[in-house]
């Protein structure tokens, strides 16, 4: 476990997952073992969304890849690199074309093994600042990577009447469980706030979209994408690739606590 403290915010990080955000004794990440989800956060790279009707194979100029759900990053485990007292920076490497196993294999899926044409280095790191806390994403890899990424951090809700607020308008947490398992897009926007006993706007760098998901009234999932991969047919996931380059290798988010 790595514990971040700064004046009355503290954060926990659980094998690079932000398992606790505390601000002032108030909680704004979902505990595991609470309904809803049985993680806090996660990373969706280098594809977003479901592949099994696709045979679990994404077009890449390479070849095809074999990819579950939300891609192979999450089978990887982070390291720490750097730590101090407000600052951790985690990283996982991968090798073009190593096979990894697949966690959900083979009770949720029939592909027993991943793998992803391209070296990549994926690098996470969270800061703690006055304002709030700072995560950032840096990918390292080969010009012209395809690749998309997600970030699916999950929330903790406190009251009944807990909403999200994007593009001016106000979403209730009924409509999002309304939607289920393809996620509610929220397209061309970088700044949501939710709505709770006490409110947090999440603001990103990068990614240009977010997704909503729950199927519980006590948590939300706010998620920020590169892209909303319900759009197109599995089968044309690679429409969504993003390629890359020096100009979209870091990918930010910030939770800034409204008092």
């Amino acid at each position: 476990m790595v514990d971040l403290k700064l004046e009355n915010q503290t954060v926990k990080i659980e094998k690079g997952e932000l398992v606790s955000y505390n601000v002032g004794g108030y909680e704004y990440i979902h505990q595991k073992g609470s309904p809803g989800w049985r993680n806090a956060d996660t990373e969706m790279f280098p594809i977003i969304g479901p592949t099994a009707d696709a045979g679990f194979l994404v077009k890449t100029p390479k070849g095809n890849a074999v990819q579950d759900q939300h891609g192979l990053l999450r089978e990887l485990d982070y390291k720490v690199m750097d730590k101090s007292g407000d600052t951790v920076v985690l990283v996982k490497e991968y090798k073009a074309n190593t096979k990894v196993k697949n966690a959900k294999f083979p009770d949720k899926s029939t592909a027993a093994e991943l793998f992803w044409p391209y070296d990549f280095k994926f690098q996470k790191s969270f800061q703690l600042k006055k304002d709030g806390l700072h995560i950032a994403f840096e990918i390292e890899g080969e010009n012209g990577m395809p690749f998309m990424l997600g970030y699916h951090p999950a929330f903790k809700l406190h009251s009944e009447n807990a909403r999200i607020e994007a593009h001016g308008s106000t979403i209730g947490i009924p409509a999002i469980i309304e939607v289920g398992n393809r996620a509610m897009p929220i397209r061309d926007c970088k700044s949501i706030t939710l709505k709770d006993q006490k409110d947090l706007r999440i603001t990103t760098e990068g990614f240009g979209n977010f997704m909503l998901w729950t199927e519980v009234m006590n948590m939300v999932c706010i998620e920020p994408v590169t892209f909303y991969p319900y759009a197109v047919e599995q089968v044309k996931l690679h429409h969504g690739f993003l390629g890359l380059n020096d100009k979209n290798t870091i990918f930010k988010v910030h939770l800034h606590p409204l008092h």
